[in-house]
């Protein structure tokens, strides 16, 4: 097992993104589509290294309009409300924010002009000369990257985190290009939508957590978003070290060409959190679950981690997050007593299972990440208690039949929002109560749950309906609950 970030970096030929045209881009013409945190962030970062920049956003009122005086102030040409044609065709670098569709009338017209563009982190990851460990995947990846940042930092590694970690938990990839002092690794969350734009981005370790339909709103069918995932193996080569799912039959097919090394965590931990008697029976697995303990397995020898129990985060599919991020940063360098306080001391995240508080006898689970069925699903597995589930927010066209079984412990479901009335249809449940608004489906929650149940928050479709993202939705959420009291 590798014993510091240097020993890696020895063996993937050192960095890898130091590439011929980074930190020059004077005289360079660069145009930025979209104004949200990651165009702004690509922007600043354009103008940093001496880019023409044009910046423009069909909205006219992004999200960063408070700011646009500092970027025209530094010399950015911005339009809001539309986009110059013209102008953004002649650029040498056209960056699309992941929030422009490919329907988008700008995108569809440069590729009828023949011209192509590239994703944010895809532009920032030229201007890193250090390594990259990314991480993408429908379910987990925020959780994993945030972890596998900690865990490395943990081990004394120079490292920072981002990409598309919402919520303020972590900045755009081109803000940690704009650092006045690099990290040697970058741990980067990457989305479907940022992948679809990837060139030559290279992972010195790619992270998968797993796959399954999302985002069927913006994409035809589920193998046209796991199409743009593929794309993370589009710069791989083979020294790219993946960490992979054992069981997901998504995953295993998306991935088969990849090139580069394989190791396997256990994505699905068995309720008594027993995989087996001998660690050495779980081949091929390098990271797993046995007698209630995390292990990693790696050039031979076994290594227990942490028990289940002194890992603070709720949830079987956190022991896999927990499992890929360990086995993630091991691969890139970090010790195993430097695992082993970073796992300790790991924390929920805002929105993703994060307890709020306990009422009463009843807990409650903030879970507005959930956004999609496999992401609900999940949660609602993880509980140990009887469970009262509000869910609904945008369709984002899932089969909602799947959401409930008669197996998991679900006493009622509270549909709200935009697909509050499908849900009402489709699930097949002898208890489900529909609520326009979260305030009246967290007032339903609370006159049906008892003691020792607990309400689980675990939308599985986005917030766009109501709300401007799934943080404001959760923060209303655990307000409105008022932290369960």
């Amino acid at each position: 097992m590798p014993s510091s970030p240097s020993d890696v970096a020895g063996r993937t030929g050192g960095p890898a993104h130091a590439f011929a045209d980074a930190g020059r881009l004077a005289g360079a013409k660069v145009a930025v589509i979209g104004l949200g945190a990651s165009g702004e962030a690509a922007t600043r970062l354009a103008l940093a290294l001496g880019g023409s920049v044009y910046a423009s956003d069909s909205d006219p009122e992004p999200p960063a309009s408070v700011r646009l005086r500092e970027l025209v102030g530094a010399g950015a040409g911005i339009d809001v409300g539309g986009h110059d044609v013209v102008r953004v065709a002649h650029a040498d670098v056209i960056v699309v924010s992941p929030g422009i569709p490919p329907s988008a009338p700008i995108l569809r017209e440069l590729a009828r002009r023949g011209r192509r563009w590239i994703s944010e982190p895809e532009f920032a990851i030229r201007f890193h000369d250090g390594a990259l460990i990314a991480v993408t995947g429908t379910n987990g990846k925020t959780t994993t990257s945030l972890l596998a940042a900690s865990l490395l930092e943990s081990s004394g590694a120079n490292v920072v985190a981002g990409g598309n970690v919402g919520g303020g938990l972590a900045p755009a990839a081109s803000e940690l290009a704009l650092r006045s002092e690099p990290a040697d690794w970058w741990v980067l969350e990457l989305s479907s939508f940022q992948l679809a734009g990837v060139e030559r981005l290279r992972p010195d370790v790619a992270v998968v957590t797993n796959l399954a339909p999302d985002h069927l709103d913006r994409y035809p069918n589920r193998m046209a978003y796991y199409a743009d995932k593929a794309k993370l193996a589009r710069g791989a080569d083979a020294k790219t070290r993946w960490v992979l799912p054992q069981d997901d039959p998504e995953v295993t097919r998306t991935f088969a060409a990849a090139p580069g090394e394989r190791h396997y965590f256990e994505a699905f931990a068995s309720a008594s959190g027993s995989l087996a008697a001998d660690p050495a029976s779980c081949a091929p697995l390098h990271a797993f679950l046995v007698d209630g303990t995390l292990h990693l397995r790696l050039e031979g020898r076994s290594y227990a981690l942490v028990a289940r129990e002194d890992l603070p985060l709720l949830g079987r599919h956190n022991v896999a997050n927990a499992l890929a991020a360990s086995l993630a940063a091991a691969l890139a360098g970090a010790g195993v007593e430097g695992l082993r306080r970073g796992l300790k001391s790991a924390r929920p995240l805002p929105h993703r299972l994060e307890p709020v508080g306990e009422c009463d006898g009843v807990l409650w689970v903030n879970d507005s990440k959930a956004t999609n069925l496999a992401a609900a699903r999940s949660a609602i597995a993880s509980m140990n208690r009887p469970i009262v589930l509000i869910a609904g927010g945008k369709d984002k066209g899932e089969d909602f039949s799947a959401l409930v079984r008669s197996d998991d412990g679900v006493l009622a479901v509270v549909a709200t929002g935009e697909a509050g009335p499908r849900l009402t249809r489709e699930l097949a449940h002898p208890s489900v109560w529909l609520e326009t608004e979260l305030a009246g489906a967290v007032a339903r929650a609370r006159e049906l749950a008892r003691e020792g149940d607990c309400v689980l928050f675990s939308p599985a479709c986005s917030s766009f309906d109501q709300f401007a993202d799934y943080g404001a939705r959760g923060d209303s959420f655990r307000s409105l609950s008022g932290g369960g009291g």
